[in-house]
């Protein structure tokens, strides 16, 4: 009698590397915020000090969007439902 392997089954789950590859929150312009505020809410949300988030809040005003923040892909979701919440456009991005 002929020994029969057992079939190989593939796993549909996601690999830890996968989902912990870097990912960014990009903060994108918009015709509605000032950037007085667009600076507090940076502060106040990644706890950027008054020049880092002035200087991304320009980015955001001269080039349309500026990369706020990089990490893993839970704590970025997190962060650009934040974004939502304090009324700017925002979106999570895998890093490059």
């Amino acid at each position: 009698m002929k020994a029969v392997e057992a079939p190989v089954r593939k796993s549909n789950l996601k690999t830890e590397s996968n989902t912990s590859s870097p990912w960014q929150v990009v903060v994108l312009d918009d015709p509605v915020n000032l950037m007085e505020y667009v600076t507090r809410v940076l502060m106040k949300i990644f706890g950027h000090s008054q020049e880092v988030a002035q200087k991304m809040m320009m980015d955001v005003h001269i080039r349309g969007r500026a990369i706020v923040w990089k990490g893993n892909r839970e704590k970025g979701e997190m962060y650009v439902q934040q974004l939502h919440q304090a009324q700017l456009r925002a979106s999570l991005e895998k890093a490059q």
